[in-house]
């Protein structure tokens, strides 16, 4: 056990987020999010975070986890226009936890679902969560701590 961090940060999840440089994206996937094919497509790596939502995730790891200033946007969104009359409403609670970190006020770039799809089996890791709420699926992309 560590002092400062969330309980929902497993041991996986930190190492991965440990050995995550620069540039690596990390996907934090919603409970019908094909965490274990992206990832066996890109030869990634899932880390299991089944029963915890995506927004109490990004809280536990946020303190650890710069977002990269070398980009313009704080984070990658799965495009769900096509299939919901609004965004959902988890992307509020993403937005107000990213807000309080160091560039984590830019804009959110939007994918189209294949694009998103592909742009996961290049990420880092893969989080497969218990998220219930549909198009809540975000890819992060690490900084460097300054």
């Amino acid at each position: 056990m560590l002092k400062n961090i969330s309980r929902l940060v497993s041991p996986d999840l930190i190492k991965v987020l440990m050995e995550m440089g620069h540039g690596d994206e990390i996907v934090f996937g919603d409970s019908n999010f094909p965490a274990a094919s992206r990832a066996r497509q890109g030869g990634r790596v899932v880390v299991r975070a089944d029963g915890h939502g995506i927004p109490e995730l990004l809280e536990a790891i946020l303190p650890l986890f710069p977002l990269d200033y070398a980009v313009d946007f704080t984070a990658i969104l799965m495009d769900y226009r096509q299939r919901l009359p609004q965004e959902p409403a988890v992307w509020a609670r993403y937005k107000a936890a990213l807000s309080l970190w160091p560039d984590g006020s830019k804009n959110y770039e939007i994918l189209a679902k294949p694009d998103f799809y592909e742009r996961a089996a290049k990420a880092h890791a893969i989080v497969a969560t218990g998220e219930t709420e549909g198009f809540a699926n975000i890819i992060l992309r690490k900084g460097v701590v300054r």
